[in-house]
Protein backbone atom coordinates (compact mmCIF):
# COMPACT_ATOMS: atom_id res chain seq x y z
CA UNK A 1 0.00 0.00 0.00
CA UNK A 2 1.22 3.53 -0.78
CA UNK A 3 1.07 5.75 2.29
CA UNK A 4 1.73 9.50 2.54
CA UNK A 5 2.54 10.90 5.97
CA UNK A 6 2.17 14.64 6.55
CA UNK A 7 4.58 15.78 9.27
CA UNK A 8 8.11 14.56 9.87
CA UNK A 9 8.52 14.89 13.62
CA UNK A 10 8.59 11.90 15.97
CA UNK A 11 4.93 10.99 15.44
CA UNK A 12 5.33 10.86 11.68
CA UNK A 13 8.62 8.98 11.95
CA UNK A 14 7.19 6.35 14.30
CA UNK A 15 4.33 5.73 11.88
CA UNK A 16 6.63 5.70 8.84
CA UNK A 17 9.13 3.26 10.32
CA UNK A 18 6.46 0.84 11.54
CA UNK A 19 4.57 0.93 8.25
CA UNK A 20 7.75 0.38 6.25
CA UNK A 21 8.54 -2.58 8.46
CA UNK A 22 5.08 -3.96 7.67
CA UNK A 23 5.89 -3.82 3.95
CA UNK A 24 4.16 -0.62 2.87
CA UNK A 25 5.63 2.07 0.62
CA UNK A 26 5.82 5.22 2.74
CA UNK A 27 6.81 8.82 2.09
CA UNK A 28 7.02 11.54 4.74
CA UNK A 29 6.42 15.21 3.87
CA UNK A 30 7.80 17.77 6.32
CA UNK A 31 7.04 21.50 6.03
CA UNK A 32 10.35 22.69 7.50
CA UNK A 33 13.05 23.43 4.94
CA UNK A 34 15.95 22.91 7.32
CA UNK A 35 14.71 19.85 9.16
CA UNK A 36 13.83 19.45 12.82
CA UNK A 37 17.17 18.48 14.34
CA UNK A 38 18.00 20.88 17.15
CA UNK A 39 14.36 21.87 17.79
CA UNK A 40 13.70 19.25 20.43
CA UNK A 41 15.03 19.19 23.95
CA UNK A 42 14.64 16.62 26.71
CA UNK A 43 12.24 13.72 26.72
CA UNK A 44 10.86 11.55 29.51
CA UNK A 45 10.13 8.25 27.69
CA UNK A 46 7.14 6.08 28.58
CA UNK A 47 6.64 2.35 27.98
CA UNK A 48 4.96 2.87 24.59
CA UNK A 49 8.14 4.55 23.33
CA UNK A 50 10.29 1.63 24.53
CA UNK A 51 7.88 -0.90 22.98
CA UNK A 52 7.96 0.87 19.61
CA UNK A 53 11.74 1.12 19.57
CA UNK A 54 12.05 -2.58 20.45
CA UNK A 55 9.74 -3.48 17.60
CA UNK A 56 11.86 -1.42 15.21
CA UNK A 57 15.14 -2.91 16.44
CA UNK A 58 16.23 0.45 17.86
CA UNK A 59 16.68 -0.57 21.49
CA UNK A 60 19.99 1.28 21.55
CA UNK A 61 18.17 4.61 21.18
CA UNK A 62 16.20 3.95 24.36
CA UNK A 63 19.32 2.94 26.26
CA UNK A 64 21.09 6.24 25.61
CA UNK A 65 19.86 8.34 28.49
CA UNK A 66 20.70 9.95 31.80
CA UNK A 67 19.10 8.85 35.05
CA UNK A 68 18.09 11.50 37.57
CA UNK A 69 18.62 9.81 40.91
CA UNK A 70 15.96 11.81 42.75
CA UNK A 71 13.39 14.59 42.46
CA UNK A 72 14.03 17.78 44.36
CA UNK A 73 11.76 20.75 45.00
CA UNK A 74 13.20 24.24 45.45
CA UNK A 75 11.87 27.41 47.02
CA UNK A 76 12.46 30.85 45.51
CA UNK A 77 15.72 31.22 47.46
CA UNK A 78 17.02 28.01 45.90
CA UNK A 79 16.79 25.88 49.03
CA UNK A 80 15.77 22.22 48.68
CA UNK A 81 12.49 22.03 50.61
CA UNK A 82 11.48 18.49 49.64
CA UNK A 83 12.87 15.49 47.82
CA UNK A 84 11.72 12.08 46.62
CA UNK A 85 13.81 9.03 45.71
CA UNK A 86 12.15 8.43 42.31
CA UNK A 87 14.85 7.67 39.69
CA UNK A 88 13.83 8.81 36.20
CA UNK A 89 15.44 8.18 32.79
CA UNK A 90 15.76 11.20 30.50
CA UNK A 91 16.70 10.93 26.84
CA UNK A 92 17.53 13.36 24.05
CA UNK A 93 14.75 14.24 21.59
CA UNK A 94 17.41 14.99 18.96
CA UNK A 95 19.05 11.59 19.32
CA UNK A 96 15.72 9.80 18.96
CA UNK A 97 14.74 11.92 15.94
CA UNK A 98 18.06 11.33 14.18
CA UNK A 99 17.91 7.57 14.70
CA UNK A 100 14.33 7.24 13.46
CA UNK A 101 14.95 9.44 10.45
CA UNK A 102 17.97 7.35 9.46
CA UNK A 103 15.84 4.21 9.68
CA UNK A 104 13.10 5.69 7.48
CA UNK A 105 15.70 6.78 4.92
CA UNK A 106 16.39 10.14 3.34
CA UNK A 107 14.87 8.99 0.04
CA UNK A 108 11.53 8.61 1.84
CA UNK A 109 11.61 11.96 3.66
CA UNK A 110 11.04 15.28 1.87
CA UNK A 111 11.74 18.68 3.43
CA UNK A 112 10.11 21.97 2.50
CA UNK A 113 6.79 20.38 1.48
CA UNK A 114 4.01 22.39 3.11
CA UNK A 115 0.71 20.53 2.83
CA UNK A 116 -2.30 22.84 2.77
CA UNK A 117 -5.15 20.44 1.98
CA UNK A 118 -6.00 16.76 2.03
CA UNK A 119 -8.91 14.77 0.69
CA UNK A 120 -10.03 11.60 -1.04
CA UNK A 121 -11.96 10.48 -4.10
CA UNK A 122 -12.24 7.44 -6.38
CA UNK A 123 -10.78 5.13 -3.76
CA UNK A 124 -7.62 7.18 -3.29
CA UNK A 125 -6.47 9.79 -0.80
CA UNK A 126 -4.49 12.88 -1.77
CA UNK A 127 -2.59 15.83 -0.38
CA UNK A 128 -2.09 19.24 -1.96
CA UNK A 129 1.06 21.30 -1.39
CA UNK A 130 1.45 25.06 -1.14
CA UNK A 131 2.80 25.17 -4.72
CA UNK A 132 -0.37 23.50 -6.03
CA UNK A 133 1.19 20.09 -6.69
CA UNK A 134 -0.62 16.96 -5.52
CA UNK A 135 0.43 13.51 -4.34
CA UNK A 136 -1.90 10.51 -4.27
CA UNK A 137 -1.79 7.54 -1.92
CA UNK A 138 -3.89 4.64 -0.70
CA UNK A 139 -3.76 6.20 2.78
CA UNK A 140 -2.88 9.65 4.10
CA UNK A 141 -1.80 10.01 7.72
CA UNK A 142 -1.82 13.39 9.42
CA UNK A 143 1.10 13.69 11.83
CA UNK A 144 1.33 17.44 11.32
CA UNK A 145 0.62 18.49 14.88
CA UNK A 146 -1.54 21.16 16.41
CA UNK A 147 -2.09 23.10 13.17
CA UNK A 148 -2.85 19.96 11.16
CA UNK A 149 -4.06 20.42 7.58
CA UNK A 150 -5.16 16.79 7.41
CA UNK A 151 -7.39 17.23 10.47
CA UNK A 152 -9.69 19.63 8.60
CA UNK A 153 -10.37 16.93 6.02
CA UNK A 154 -10.95 14.31 8.72
CA UNK A 155 -13.40 16.30 10.84
CA UNK A 156 -15.06 18.03 7.90
CA UNK A 157 -14.18 21.61 8.81
CA UNK A 158 -11.96 23.75 11.00
CA UNK A 159 -11.79 23.40 14.75
CA UNK A 160 -9.24 25.46 16.64
CA UNK A 161 -7.27 24.34 19.65
CA UNK A 162 -7.93 26.25 22.86
CA UNK A 163 -5.08 28.38 24.15
CA UNK A 164 -4.57 27.97 27.88
CA UNK A 165 -3.03 31.41 28.42
CA UNK A 166 0.42 30.21 29.39
CA UNK A 167 3.58 29.12 27.60
CA UNK A 168 6.63 26.93 28.10
CA UNK A 169 9.95 28.73 27.74
CA UNK A 170 12.73 26.24 27.02
CA UNK A 171 16.47 26.00 26.85
CA UNK A 172 19.07 23.29 26.24
CA UNK A 173 22.61 24.10 27.33
CA UNK A 174 25.91 22.26 27.81
CA UNK A 175 26.03 21.12 31.41
CA UNK A 176 29.38 22.88 31.80
CA UNK A 177 27.61 26.20 31.11
CA UNK A 178 26.05 26.01 34.59
CA UNK A 179 27.84 27.74 37.43
CA UNK A 180 29.39 25.47 40.05
CA UNK A 181 26.70 26.35 42.59
CA UNK A 182 23.84 25.66 40.18
CA UNK A 183 25.45 22.45 38.96
CA UNK A 184 25.84 21.11 42.50
CA UNK A 185 22.08 21.36 42.97
CA UNK A 186 20.69 20.55 39.52
CA UNK A 187 22.89 17.93 37.89
CA UNK A 188 21.68 14.30 38.04
CA UNK A 189 18.44 15.39 39.66
CA UNK A 190 14.96 16.19 38.39
CA UNK A 191 14.45 19.65 39.87
CA UNK A 192 11.21 21.61 40.28
CA UNK A 193 10.15 25.05 41.45
CA UNK A 194 6.40 25.73 41.66
CA UNK A 195 4.64 28.92 42.72
CA UNK A 196 1.39 30.68 41.88
CA UNK A 197 0.82 30.38 38.10
CA UNK A 198 4.41 29.43 37.40
CA UNK A 199 6.64 26.38 37.37
CA UNK A 200 10.26 25.71 36.40
CA UNK A 201 11.80 22.29 35.99
CA UNK A 202 14.96 20.81 34.60
CA UNK A 203 17.04 17.68 34.11
CA UNK A 204 20.14 16.39 32.34
CA UNK A 205 19.87 14.74 28.90
CA UNK A 206 22.53 13.22 26.62
CA UNK A 207 24.66 15.40 24.35
CA UNK A 208 23.68 16.10 20.74
CA UNK A 209 25.21 12.83 19.51
CA UNK A 210 24.06 10.75 22.45
CA UNK A 211 27.00 11.51 24.75
CA UNK A 212 26.32 10.44 28.33
CA UNK A 213 29.74 11.03 29.92
CA UNK A 214 29.79 13.76 32.53
CA UNK A 215 30.92 17.03 31.00
CA UNK A 216 29.49 16.18 27.58
CA UNK A 217 25.80 16.13 28.46
CA UNK A 218 23.22 18.92 28.28
CA UNK A 219 20.86 20.52 30.77
CA UNK A 220 17.24 20.86 29.66
CA UNK A 221 15.14 23.49 31.43
CA UNK A 222 11.50 24.54 31.10
CA UNK A 223 9.72 27.56 32.56
CA UNK A 224 5.93 27.59 32.46
CA UNK A 225 4.48 31.07 32.91
CA UNK A 226 1.50 33.10 31.87
CA UNK A 227 1.90 35.73 29.17
CA UNK A 228 -0.45 38.71 29.00
CA UNK A 229 0.11 39.24 25.27
CA UNK A 230 0.59 35.91 23.51
CA UNK A 231 0.90 37.44 20.04
CA UNK A 232 3.78 39.62 21.27
CA UNK A 233 5.44 36.60 22.84
CA UNK A 234 5.20 34.68 19.56
CA UNK A 235 6.52 37.53 17.41
CA UNK A 236 9.91 36.64 15.97
CA UNK A 237 12.92 38.89 15.44
CA UNK A 238 11.67 39.72 11.93
CA UNK A 239 8.31 40.94 13.28
CA UNK A 240 6.30 37.92 12.12
CA UNK A 241 3.69 36.47 14.48
CA UNK A 242 3.74 32.68 14.74
CA UNK A 243 0.61 30.76 15.76
CA UNK A 244 2.05 28.21 18.19
CA UNK A 245 5.78 28.51 18.93
CA UNK A 246 9.13 30.09 18.20
CA UNK A 247 12.12 27.89 17.39
CA UNK A 248 15.69 28.59 18.54
CA UNK A 249 17.14 31.75 16.95
CA UNK A 250 13.68 33.24 16.27
CA UNK A 251 13.20 35.10 19.54
CA UNK A 252 13.66 38.89 19.40
CA UNK A 253 16.36 40.57 21.48
CA UNK A 254 13.72 42.58 23.36
CA UNK A 255 11.76 39.44 24.32
CA UNK A 256 14.93 37.69 25.45
CA UNK A 257 15.87 40.68 27.59
CA UNK A 258 12.41 40.73 29.19
CA UNK A 259 12.61 37.02 29.93
CA UNK A 260 15.98 37.41 31.63
CA UNK A 261 14.82 40.45 33.58
CA UNK A 262 11.75 38.62 34.89
CA UNK A 263 13.83 35.61 35.87
CA UNK A 264 15.75 37.76 38.35
CA UNK A 265 12.78 37.99 40.71
CA UNK A 266 10.63 35.01 39.67
CA UNK A 267 13.03 32.05 39.61
CA UNK A 268 15.38 30.38 42.12
CA UNK A 269 19.04 31.23 41.50
CA UNK A 270 19.83 27.81 40.01
CA UNK A 271 17.17 28.14 37.32
CA UNK A 272 18.13 31.78 36.73
CA UNK A 273 21.64 30.56 36.06
CA UNK A 274 20.41 27.94 33.57
CA UNK A 275 18.19 30.47 31.79
CA UNK A 276 20.99 33.04 31.44
CA UNK A 277 23.30 30.34 30.03
CA UNK A 278 20.93 29.74 27.09
CA UNK A 279 21.71 32.24 24.29
CA UNK A 280 18.69 31.25 22.19
CA UNK A 281 15.64 30.39 24.35
CA UNK A 282 12.61 29.08 22.50
CA UNK A 283 8.96 29.10 23.43
CA UNK A 284 5.85 26.98 22.96
CA UNK A 285 2.32 28.17 23.69
CA UNK A 286 0.27 25.60 25.61
CA UNK A 287 -2.98 24.44 24.03
CA UNK A 288 -5.73 21.89 24.62
CA UNK A 289 -7.39 20.03 21.77
CA UNK A 290 -9.56 16.91 21.44
CA UNK A 291 -10.62 15.77 17.99
CA UNK A 292 -14.18 14.46 17.57
CA UNK A 293 -12.86 11.76 15.22
CA UNK A 294 -9.51 10.37 14.12
CA UNK A 295 -10.38 8.87 10.74
CA UNK A 296 -12.47 9.47 7.66
CA UNK A 297 -12.34 7.05 4.74
CA UNK A 298 -8.65 6.79 3.83
CA UNK A 299 -7.49 9.62 6.08
CA UNK A 300 -6.19 9.14 9.64
CA UNK A 301 -4.67 11.24 12.42
CA UNK A 302 -1.90 10.33 14.86
CA UNK A 303 -0.27 12.15 17.76
CA UNK A 304 -0.88 15.87 18.28
CA UNK A 305 -2.87 16.13 15.04
CA UNK A 306 -5.64 14.37 16.95
CA UNK A 307 -5.12 15.26 20.61
CA UNK A 308 -2.98 18.03 22.04
CA UNK A 309 -2.20 17.22 25.66
CA UNK A 310 -0.37 19.60 27.94
CA UNK A 311 3.30 18.72 28.32
CA UNK A 312 2.93 18.19 32.10
CA UNK A 313 1.79 14.66 31.22
CA UNK A 314 5.16 13.83 29.58
CA UNK A 315 3.04 11.62 27.31
CA UNK A 316 3.01 13.45 23.97
CA UNK A 317 5.64 11.28 22.27
CA UNK A 318 4.34 8.12 23.94
CA UNK A 319 0.84 8.92 22.68
CA UNK A 320 2.12 9.27 19.12
CA UNK A 321 4.06 6.00 19.39
CA UNK A 322 1.02 4.14 20.72
CA UNK A 323 -1.19 5.61 17.99
CA UNK A 324 1.27 4.36 15.37
CA UNK A 325 1.45 0.88 16.89
CA UNK A 326 -2.34 0.62 16.99
CA UNK A 327 -2.69 1.86 13.42
CA UNK A 328 -0.18 -0.62 12.01
CA UNK A 329 -1.77 -3.50 13.90
CA UNK A 330 -5.23 -2.57 12.62
CA UNK A 331 -4.04 -2.32 9.01
CA UNK A 332 -2.58 -5.82 9.26
CA UNK A 333 -5.97 -7.31 10.08
CA UNK A 334 -8.51 -5.65 7.79
CA UNK A 335 -9.01 -3.58 4.60
CA UNK A 336 -7.92 0.01 5.03
CA UNK A 337 -11.22 1.78 5.77
CA UNK A 338 -12.41 -0.96 8.11
CA UNK A 339 -9.01 -1.01 9.80
CA UNK A 340 -9.11 2.74 10.38
CA UNK A 341 -12.47 2.51 12.12
CA UNK A 342 -11.06 -0.15 14.43
CA UNK A 343 -8.06 2.10 15.11
CA UNK A 344 -10.36 5.00 15.98
CA UNK A 345 -12.44 2.90 18.40
CA UNK A 346 -9.26 1.88 20.19
CA UNK A 347 -7.42 5.23 20.36
CA UNK A 348 -10.17 7.87 20.60
CA UNK A 349 -10.97 7.22 24.30
CA UNK A 350 -7.26 7.00 25.15
CA UNK A 351 -6.55 10.38 23.56
CA UNK A 352 -9.44 11.97 25.43
CA UNK A 353 -8.26 10.57 28.74
CA UNK A 354 -4.69 11.83 28.25
CA UNK A 355 -5.87 15.30 27.25
CA UNK A 356 -8.16 15.55 30.27
CA UNK A 357 -5.33 14.35 32.51
CA UNK A 358 -3.15 17.15 31.15
CA UNK A 359 -5.81 19.73 32.00
CA UNK A 360 -5.91 18.48 35.58
CA UNK A 361 -2.13 18.60 35.89
CA UNK A 362 -2.04 22.15 34.50
CA UNK A 363 -4.90 23.48 36.62
CA UNK A 364 -2.43 25.26 38.94
CA UNK A 365 -1.58 27.60 36.04
CA UNK A 366 -5.15 28.92 35.73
Amino acid sequence: MRIAIVGGSLGGLFAAALLQQAGHTVHVYERSRAGLAGRGAGLVPQEDVFATLRMLGLNHLASVGVVARERIFLDLAGRIVDRAATPQLHVSWDHLYTGLRALVGEQNYSLGRLVQRAGQDDGLAWIEFADGARAEADLVIGADGIGSAVRSAVIGGTQNARCTGYVAWRGLIPENALSASAASTLLDRFAFYTAQRTQALGYVVPGPRGEIDQGHRRYNWVWYRREADLSATLTDREGRVHPFSLAPKQLSNAARSTLRHDAETQLPPQFRDALHAEPEPFVQAIFDYETPQMVRGRLALVGDSAFVARPHTAMGVAKAAADSLALVEALARAPVEQALLHYQRQRLPVGRAITQYGRRLGAFMA
